[in-house]
C-alpha cells in the first residue's frame, strides 16, 4: 500500500509543525489535511510536488510548501517530490523545458555556452527566458496531470487489492 510505504519515509508532523521556517504560515500549518495521508491530499501532493520540480527558479521547496498549505494537500510528500529536479537532472529538464517552450513559441533554438557572469545571465534571461518559463509550465501541467491521475490509479489499485486479499465473512 502507497499510504505505508508515504508514512515509512515522512517526517514526523510535530517537529514540522514547530520548524522555524514553516512557523511563517501560522495557524494554517496546523491543518490535519497537510499532515494526514489519504488518497485525495496524497494524489495532491504529488501534483503539487511535480509541477514545482519544473519550476526554474531558486527555492522550490518554498513554493511548494506555500501550494500544499494553499491546496491542503500533503505538504512532506509535496516538498519531498520538489527533488524530481536535483542537480543531476536539472540540466536535462530545463533544456526539454526550453525546446517545448521555443517550439511553441515558433523561436529557433539558441545555441549558447554556459558562462557563470551575472551578465551572462542577464542576456541568457532576455533571450531564453521565455521560453523556457513557457515550456516549464506547460511539461509542469502535464507531469502535475498525470501524476495526480497515475497516484490516484496507482492507489486505487493498491486499496482494491488489499480489499481482495482480506478474509470475507461467511453469510
Amino acid at each position: 500500500m502507497p499510504k505505508n510505504l508515504i508514512k515509512r519515509f515522512s517526517p514526523n508532523p510535530e517537529k514540522l509543525k514547530t520548524h522555524p521556517y514553516l512557523k511563517h504560515f501560522g495557524t494554517r500549518i496546523q491543518n490535519p489535511s497537510l499532515w494526514g495521508l489519504n488518497r485525495r491530499s496524497a494524489a495532491g501532493a504529488v501534483a503539487v510536488g511535480l509541477f514545482c520540480a519544473w519550476m526554474p527558479i531558486p527555492f522550490q521547496m518554498v513554493v511548494a510548501s506555500f501550494f500544499a498549505i494553499f491546496f491542503c494537500v500533503n505538504l512532506p510528500l509535496s516538498v519531498a517530490l520538489v527533488w524530481v529536479s536535483n542537480p543531476l537532472t536539472m540540466p536535462p529538464l530545463f533544456y526539454m523545458g526550453y525546446r517545448l517552450g521555443a517550439f511553441v513559441l515558433q523561436q529557433p533554438l539558441m545555441t549558447f555556452k554556459f558562462e557563470l557572469s551575472y551578465t551572462w545571465i542577464l542576456n541568457a534571461f532576455e533571450t531564453i527566458a521565455p521560453a523556457l518559463f513557457l515550456g516549464c509550465i506547460i511539461m509542469g501541467s502535464i507531469c502535475a496531470f498525470v501524476g495526480y491521475w497515475g497516484f490516484t490509479l496507482f492507489w486505487r489499485y493498491t486499496s482494491v487489492k488489499k480489499w481482495k486479499k482480506r478474509p470475507h465473512a461467511k453469510r
